[in-house]
Protein backbone atom coordinates (compact mmCIF):
# COMPACT_ATOMS: atom_id res chain seq x y z
CA UNK A 1 0.00 0.00 0.00
CA UNK A 2 1.48 3.37 -0.91
CA UNK A 3 2.25 6.14 1.29
CA UNK A 4 -0.58 8.32 -0.56
CA UNK A 5 -3.35 5.31 0.07
CA UNK A 6 -2.59 5.10 3.46
CA UNK A 7 -3.33 8.77 4.03
CA UNK A 8 -6.21 9.14 1.52
CA UNK A 9 -9.77 8.88 2.79
CA UNK A 10 -11.23 5.13 3.14
CA UNK A 11 -14.75 3.33 3.46
CA UNK A 12 -13.07 0.06 4.17
CA UNK A 13 -11.55 -0.53 8.18
CA UNK A 14 -8.02 -0.92 8.89
CA UNK A 15 -6.56 -4.27 10.30
CA UNK A 16 -3.47 -2.49 11.80
CA UNK A 17 -3.05 0.70 13.39
CA UNK A 18 -1.52 3.49 11.31
CA UNK A 19 1.51 4.16 13.56
CA UNK A 20 3.55 1.51 14.45
CA UNK A 21 3.16 0.28 17.85
CA UNK A 22 3.89 -2.76 19.96
CA UNK A 23 1.44 -1.94 23.12
CA UNK A 24 -1.42 -4.88 22.30
CA UNK A 25 -4.14 -2.17 23.77
CA UNK A 26 -3.31 0.45 21.40
CA UNK A 27 -3.83 -2.08 18.27
CA UNK A 28 -6.48 -3.59 19.10
CA UNK A 29 -8.52 0.08 20.01
CA UNK A 30 -7.23 1.81 16.94
CA UNK A 31 -8.83 -0.56 14.43
CA UNK A 32 -12.09 0.07 16.86
CA UNK A 33 -11.84 3.43 17.25
CA UNK A 34 -11.61 3.91 12.95
CA UNK A 35 -14.70 2.40 13.17
CA UNK A 36 -15.72 4.63 15.42
CA UNK A 37 -14.76 7.88 13.35
CA UNK A 38 -16.34 6.54 10.09
CA UNK A 39 -19.32 6.17 12.87
CA UNK A 40 -19.45 9.57 13.26
CA UNK A 41 -18.43 10.85 9.67
CA UNK A 42 -21.74 9.23 8.54
CA UNK A 43 -19.40 6.37 6.34
CA UNK A 44 -20.54 3.21 8.40
CA UNK A 45 -23.46 2.89 10.15
CA UNK A 46 -23.82 3.32 13.46
CA UNK A 47 -25.69 1.76 16.01
CA UNK A 48 -26.21 4.86 18.34
CA UNK A 49 -26.20 8.71 17.42
CA UNK A 50 -23.66 11.03 16.92
CA UNK A 51 -22.97 12.61 19.90
CA UNK A 52 -22.67 9.39 21.30
CA UNK A 53 -20.13 7.73 19.28
CA UNK A 54 -18.03 10.86 19.64
CA UNK A 55 -18.27 10.80 23.41
CA UNK A 56 -16.89 7.26 23.04
CA UNK A 57 -14.00 8.37 20.77
CA UNK A 58 -13.54 11.11 23.19
CA UNK A 59 -13.29 8.75 26.18
CA UNK A 60 -10.89 6.68 24.38
CA UNK A 61 -8.75 8.80 23.54
CA UNK A 62 -8.55 10.69 26.97
CA UNK A 63 -8.16 7.38 29.00
CA UNK A 64 -5.42 6.18 26.79
CA UNK A 65 -2.18 8.61 25.99
CA UNK A 66 -0.75 5.66 23.85
CA UNK A 67 -3.71 5.58 20.90
CA UNK A 68 -4.08 10.06 20.42
CA UNK A 69 -1.19 9.79 17.92
CA UNK A 70 -3.28 7.25 16.06
CA UNK A 71 -6.44 8.92 16.78
CA UNK A 72 -5.23 11.89 15.28
CA UNK A 73 -3.49 10.67 12.43
CA UNK A 74 -6.45 8.60 11.24
CA UNK A 75 -8.94 11.99 11.63
CA UNK A 76 -6.16 13.87 8.89
CA UNK A 77 -6.47 10.79 6.83
CA UNK A 78 -10.49 10.58 6.86
CA UNK A 79 -10.32 14.13 5.53
CA UNK A 80 -8.05 13.74 3.12
CA UNK A 81 -9.12 12.97 -0.46
CA UNK A 82 -12.91 12.84 0.89
CA UNK A 83 -15.02 14.15 -1.63
CA UNK A 84 -18.17 13.61 0.56
CA UNK A 85 -18.51 16.99 1.95
CA UNK A 86 -20.64 16.15 4.45
CA UNK A 87 -18.59 13.46 5.74
CA UNK A 88 -15.51 15.72 5.65
CA UNK A 89 -16.88 18.32 7.44
CA UNK A 90 -17.57 15.85 10.46
CA UNK A 91 -14.36 14.69 10.30
CA UNK A 92 -12.79 18.09 11.23
CA UNK A 93 -15.78 18.21 13.64
CA UNK A 94 -14.90 15.18 15.48
CA UNK A 95 -11.01 16.87 15.40
CA UNK A 96 -12.22 19.78 17.51
CA UNK A 97 -14.23 17.67 19.86
CA UNK A 98 -11.10 15.73 20.32
CA UNK A 99 -9.04 18.72 21.36
CA UNK A 100 -11.15 19.95 23.87
CA UNK A 101 -10.44 16.43 25.59
CA UNK A 102 -6.48 15.73 24.81
CA UNK A 103 -3.80 17.14 22.88
CA UNK A 104 -1.21 15.04 20.28
CA UNK A 105 1.94 13.87 22.43
CA UNK A 106 4.66 16.57 21.46
CA UNK A 107 6.05 14.06 19.03
CA UNK A 108 3.18 14.15 16.81
CA UNK A 109 2.37 17.98 17.00
CA UNK A 110 4.36 19.47 14.30
CA UNK A 111 2.59 17.04 11.92
CA UNK A 112 -0.81 17.74 12.64
CA UNK A 113 -0.30 21.38 13.05
CA UNK A 114 1.28 21.26 9.65
CA UNK A 115 -1.72 19.29 8.44
CA UNK A 116 -4.25 21.58 9.98
CA UNK A 117 -2.50 24.68 8.60
CA UNK A 118 -2.71 23.59 5.00
CA UNK A 119 -6.46 23.86 5.45
CA UNK A 120 -6.81 27.29 7.01
CA UNK A 121 -6.29 29.34 3.37
CA UNK A 122 -10.11 30.12 2.20
CA UNK A 123 -9.04 29.24 -1.08
CA UNK A 124 -9.04 25.63 0.04
CA UNK A 125 -11.99 25.75 0.31
CA UNK A 126 -13.12 26.98 -3.00
CA UNK A 127 -10.82 24.04 -4.39
CA UNK A 128 -12.28 21.33 -2.51
CA UNK A 129 -15.90 22.08 -3.77
CA UNK A 130 -15.10 22.27 -7.41
CA UNK A 131 -13.17 19.20 -6.77
CA UNK A 132 -15.97 17.40 -5.13
CA UNK A 133 -18.22 18.54 -8.43
CA UNK A 134 -15.93 17.98 -10.79
CA UNK A 135 -16.27 14.18 -9.31
CA UNK A 136 -19.63 13.87 -8.99
CA UNK A 137 -20.46 15.56 -12.90
CA UNK A 138 -17.96 12.52 -13.89
CA UNK A 139 -19.86 10.35 -11.98
CA UNK A 140 -23.10 11.68 -13.05
CA UNK A 141 -22.37 11.31 -16.77
CA UNK A 142 -20.92 7.47 -16.12
CA UNK A 143 -24.16 6.68 -14.55
CA UNK A 144 -26.51 8.73 -17.63
CA UNK A 145 -24.87 5.95 -19.99
CA UNK A 146 -27.25 3.59 -18.22
CA UNK A 147 -30.37 5.49 -18.08
CA UNK A 148 -32.58 6.97 -20.41
CA UNK A 149 -33.54 10.24 -18.06
CA UNK A 150 -30.43 10.68 -16.07
CA UNK A 151 -31.29 13.22 -13.17
CA UNK A 152 -27.95 14.99 -12.28
CA UNK A 153 -27.40 15.66 -8.66
CA UNK A 154 -24.54 17.88 -6.86
CA UNK A 155 -24.21 17.77 -2.91
CA UNK A 156 -25.23 20.65 -1.24
CA UNK A 157 -22.53 21.79 1.27
CA UNK A 158 -24.13 25.01 2.67
CA UNK A 159 -22.56 24.37 5.97
CA UNK A 160 -19.38 25.45 7.65
CA UNK A 161 -16.11 26.16 5.61
CA UNK A 162 -13.23 23.59 6.10
CA UNK A 163 -11.01 26.67 6.80
CA UNK A 164 -13.08 27.67 9.72
CA UNK A 165 -12.73 24.46 11.31
CA UNK A 166 -9.31 24.60 10.35
CA UNK A 167 -8.70 27.90 12.20
CA UNK A 168 -10.67 26.83 15.47
CA UNK A 169 -8.27 23.98 15.36
CA UNK A 170 -5.39 25.56 14.48
CA UNK A 171 -6.21 27.49 17.96
CA UNK A 172 -7.43 24.68 20.19
CA UNK A 173 -4.30 22.67 19.21
CA UNK A 174 -1.62 25.33 20.73
CA UNK A 175 -3.74 26.06 23.70
CA UNK A 176 -3.79 22.12 24.25
CA UNK A 177 -0.05 21.73 23.95
CA UNK A 178 0.27 24.40 26.82
CA UNK A 179 -2.35 22.62 29.01
CA UNK A 180 -2.46 19.36 28.24
CA UNK A 181 -5.62 16.97 28.50
CA UNK A 182 -8.83 17.89 30.12
CA UNK A 183 -8.34 17.75 34.17
CA UNK A 184 -9.77 15.90 36.68
CA UNK A 185 -11.22 12.27 37.31
CA UNK A 186 -14.28 11.95 35.71
CA UNK A 187 -14.09 11.12 32.04
CA UNK A 188 -15.99 13.17 29.44
CA UNK A 189 -20.00 13.57 29.35
CA UNK A 190 -22.45 14.45 26.47
CA UNK A 191 -22.83 17.53 27.57
CA UNK A 192 -19.34 18.50 27.11
CA UNK A 193 -19.17 16.40 24.03
CA UNK A 194 -22.60 18.80 22.86
CA UNK A 195 -20.33 22.13 24.30
CA UNK A 196 -17.38 21.20 22.72
CA UNK A 197 -19.09 20.66 19.61
CA UNK A 198 -21.15 23.82 19.25
CA UNK A 199 -18.17 25.54 20.50
CA UNK A 200 -16.68 26.32 16.58
CA UNK A 201 -19.57 28.32 16.44
CA UNK A 202 -19.97 29.37 20.25
CA UNK A 203 -16.60 30.59 21.17
CA UNK A 204 -16.00 29.88 25.27
CA UNK A 205 -15.35 32.96 27.47
CA UNK A 206 -12.57 31.04 28.31
CA UNK A 207 -9.97 31.56 25.90
CA UNK A 208 -11.06 34.17 24.37
CA UNK A 209 -10.01 37.81 24.08
CA UNK A 210 -11.61 40.87 26.36
CA UNK A 211 -13.10 42.09 23.50
CA UNK A 212 -14.22 38.91 22.21
CA UNK A 213 -15.63 38.45 25.34
CA UNK A 214 -17.31 41.68 25.55
CA UNK A 215 -18.45 41.07 21.60
CA UNK A 216 -20.19 38.15 23.17
CA UNK A 217 -22.63 39.44 25.71
CA UNK A 218 -23.24 42.58 23.70
CA UNK A 219 -26.50 41.36 22.87
CA UNK A 220 -27.59 39.60 26.39
CA UNK A 221 -26.20 42.58 28.16
CA UNK A 222 -25.58 45.49 26.41
CA UNK A 223 -25.41 47.88 29.32
CA UNK A 224 -22.55 45.82 31.11
CA UNK A 225 -18.75 47.70 31.05
CA UNK A 226 -17.09 44.54 32.48
CA UNK A 227 -16.78 41.01 31.64
CA UNK A 228 -19.92 39.28 32.76
CA UNK A 229 -17.87 36.28 33.76
CA UNK A 230 -15.51 37.96 36.16
CA UNK A 231 -18.04 39.59 38.18
CA UNK A 232 -19.93 37.34 38.30
CA UNK A 233 -17.20 34.47 39.59
CA UNK A 234 -16.32 37.40 41.68
CA UNK A 235 -20.07 37.69 43.27
CA UNK A 236 -20.19 33.77 44.14
CA UNK A 237 -16.91 33.73 45.90
CA UNK A 238 -17.66 36.64 47.87
CA UNK A 239 -21.53 34.88 48.17
CA UNK A 240 -19.61 31.63 49.62
CA UNK A 241 -18.01 33.67 52.09
CA UNK A 242 -14.35 33.00 50.07
CA UNK A 243 -13.05 36.34 52.59
CA UNK A 244 -13.83 34.43 54.97
CA UNK A 245 -12.24 30.92 53.84
CA UNK A 246 -8.96 30.06 54.56
CA UNK A 247 -6.53 29.34 51.47
CA UNK A 248 -8.86 31.03 49.41
CA UNK A 249 -6.83 31.43 45.78
CA UNK A 250 -4.34 29.22 47.06
CA UNK A 251 -6.32 26.29 47.59
CA UNK A 252 -7.52 24.73 44.49
CA UNK A 253 -11.34 23.76 44.18
CA UNK A 254 -11.81 19.95 43.21
CA UNK A 255 -10.94 19.77 39.63
CA UNK A 256 -14.33 17.96 38.27
CA UNK A 257 -16.53 21.04 40.09
CA UNK A 258 -14.15 23.30 38.54
CA UNK A 259 -15.15 21.63 35.27
CA UNK A 260 -18.36 21.03 35.52
CA UNK A 261 -18.81 25.00 36.75
CA UNK A 262 -17.12 25.87 33.71
CA UNK A 263 -19.70 24.09 31.47
CA UNK A 264 -22.14 26.40 33.27
CA UNK A 265 -20.88 29.38 33.29
CA UNK A 266 -19.87 28.64 29.52
CA UNK A 267 -23.90 28.86 29.28
CA UNK A 268 -24.37 31.89 30.94
CA UNK A 269 -25.44 29.90 33.92
CA UNK A 270 -23.92 30.25 38.19
CA UNK A 271 -25.92 26.88 39.11
CA UNK A 272 -27.69 27.70 42.62
CA UNK A 273 -26.22 25.03 45.59
CA UNK A 274 -22.70 25.81 45.01
CA UNK A 275 -21.30 25.07 48.62
CA UNK A 276 -16.80 25.20 48.20
CA UNK A 277 -15.58 29.15 47.31
CA UNK A 278 -13.13 27.40 46.18
CA UNK A 279 -14.88 26.38 42.98
CA UNK A 280 -15.67 29.66 41.26
CA UNK A 281 -12.37 30.95 43.03
CA UNK A 282 -10.01 28.24 40.90
CA UNK A 283 -12.38 29.26 37.79
CA UNK A 284 -11.90 32.71 38.46
CA UNK A 285 -8.46 32.37 38.10
CA UNK A 286 -8.47 29.88 35.26
CA UNK A 287 -10.36 32.52 33.19
CA UNK A 288 -7.52 35.35 34.22
CA UNK A 289 -4.58 32.65 32.98
CA UNK A 290 -6.57 31.61 29.88
CA UNK A 291 -7.49 34.75 28.95
CA UNK A 292 -6.28 35.17 24.51
CA UNK A 293 -4.06 37.99 25.85
CA UNK A 294 -2.70 38.78 29.24
CA UNK A 295 -4.98 41.36 31.65
CA UNK A 296 -1.83 43.35 31.28
CA UNK A 297 -0.75 42.77 27.72
CA UNK A 298 2.76 41.85 26.37
CA UNK A 299 3.74 45.09 25.33
CA UNK A 300 3.61 46.73 28.95
CA UNK A 301 5.84 44.33 30.72
CA UNK A 302 8.95 45.64 30.58
CA UNK A 303 7.64 48.80 32.15
CA UNK A 304 6.28 46.68 34.81
CA UNK A 305 9.45 45.08 35.49
CA UNK A 306 11.34 48.39 35.70
CA UNK A 307 8.20 50.41 38.04
CA UNK A 308 7.37 47.48 40.25
CA UNK A 309 9.23 49.97 43.27
CA UNK A 310 7.45 53.00 41.90
CA UNK A 311 3.53 53.44 42.92
CA UNK A 312 3.31 56.74 40.85
CA UNK A 313 4.78 55.04 37.83
CA UNK A 314 3.00 52.21 38.31
CA UNK A 315 -0.35 53.70 38.14
CA UNK A 316 0.49 55.41 35.32
CA UNK A 317 1.48 52.49 33.56
CA UNK A 318 -2.17 51.25 34.85
CA UNK A 319 -3.37 54.10 33.00
CA UNK A 320 -1.73 54.05 29.88
CA UNK A 321 -3.79 50.75 29.38
CA UNK A 322 -6.43 49.89 27.15
CA UNK A 323 -9.64 51.10 28.13
CA UNK A 324 -11.42 47.64 28.87
CA UNK A 325 -8.24 46.00 30.37
CA UNK A 326 -7.62 49.16 32.75
CA UNK A 327 -11.47 48.59 33.75
CA UNK A 328 -11.23 44.71 34.46
CA UNK A 329 -7.67 45.17 36.45
CA UNK A 330 -9.03 47.83 38.85
CA UNK A 331 -12.44 45.85 39.24
CA UNK A 332 -10.04 42.91 40.00
CA UNK A 333 -7.61 44.94 42.43
CA UNK A 334 -10.84 46.27 44.27
CA UNK A 335 -12.09 42.64 44.51
CA UNK A 336 -8.73 41.75 46.12
CA UNK A 337 -8.45 44.75 48.45
CA UNK A 338 -11.58 42.67 50.20
CA UNK A 339 -9.25 40.35 51.18
CA UNK A 340 -6.62 42.44 52.76
CA UNK A 341 -8.89 43.98 55.41
CA UNK A 342 -6.99 42.60 58.49
CA UNK A 343 -9.90 40.94 59.74
CA UNK A 344 -10.19 38.31 56.72
CA UNK A 345 -6.75 37.98 56.77
CA UNK A 346 -6.37 36.86 60.04
CA UNK A 347 -8.84 34.15 58.82
CA UNK A 348 -8.04 33.48 55.46
CA UNK A 349 -3.89 33.36 56.26
CA UNK A 350 -3.68 35.32 52.65
CA UNK A 351 -2.53 38.63 53.08
CA UNK A 352 -0.77 40.79 49.85
CA UNK A 353 2.03 39.41 49.05
CA UNK A 354 0.29 35.84 49.39
CA UNK A 355 -2.63 36.49 47.10
CA UNK A 356 -0.05 38.67 44.74
CA UNK A 357 2.09 35.89 44.72
CA UNK A 358 -1.24 32.97 43.76
CA UNK A 359 -3.10 35.73 41.54
CA UNK A 360 0.15 37.15 39.45
CA UNK A 361 0.86 34.19 37.30
CA UNK A 362 -2.89 34.71 35.72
Amino acid sequence: VSIANMLAWSSESIKKPMIMTTDRNVKKEACEIFKLIQMYMGDRRAKTDQLNVALEIATKGWSMQGLRDELYIQLCRQTTENFRYESLARGWELMSICLAFFPPTPKFHSYLEGYIYRHMDPVNDTKVTQHIKELLERNTKKKSKLRKKPKPYIEDHDGVAISTYAKYCYNKLQKAALTGAKKGLKKPNIEEIRHAKNAVFSPSMFGSSLQEIMNMQKERYPDRQLPWVQTRLSEEVLALNGDQTEGIFRVPGDIDEVNALKLQVDQWKIPTGLEDPHVPASLLKLWYRELEEPLIPHDFYEQCITHYENPEAAIAVVHSLPRINKMVLCYLIRFLQVFVQPANVAITKMDVNNLAMVMAPN
